[in-house]
């Protein structure tokens, strides 16, 4: 199967939102998609620059995107520069394993070489395995693994 690579843009909020709330359910399409609007409208986050690169197959339907921001630093990444980081890649489980992702992190990659960044940084919930495998397939290796507490007061 053949698809077009392209950066999104505000008319794409609705689908990626779509998109978002498969890959993070406990948030609604609707959150997810004023999120991807602002992100789509600014073209920062958090006060520095980001981007949404989707797929579409052949009719048209987005079948994925990879989000794809700066930031200073990013754990086990050289500090003395800033990281391409990850927010979210998404390729829809029917059109799995044919190199879309692969095309999809390609595109994160060349954006963030255009903005200086020489490491790509990203990270995965620990149960996700197939998060895991993908990353690894992408080039990625495991810095760190860390375990969130938290206390009532």
């Amino acid at each position: 199967m053949k698809f077009m690579l392209s950066e999104a843009g505000y008319q794409d909020a609705s689908e990626i939102a779509e998109l978002c709330a498969l890959l993070w359910p406990d948030v609604s399409a609707e959150e997810h998609r004023a999120e991807r609007q602002a992100i789509l409208t600014s073209g920062v986050c958090g006060g520095l620059p980001i981007a949404i690169f989707i797929a579409r197959d052949k009719s048209g339907t987005m079948q994925g995107f990879i989000e794809v921001g700066m930031r200073s630093h990013a754990d086990g990444c050289d500090p003395a520069y800033p990281v391409g980081y990850i927010e979210g890649w998404f390729v829809r489980d029917a059109v799995r394993r044919q190199g879309l992702g692969t095309a999809l992190m390609r595109e994160a990659e060349r954006w963030a070489r255009g903005r200086g960044c020489k490491e790509m940084a990203s990270d995965a919930w620990i149960d996700h395995e197939d998060s895991h495998r993908a990353h690894a397939a992408a080039g990625f290796e495991v810095v760190d693994r860390c375990v969130h507490f938290r206390k009532t007061l």
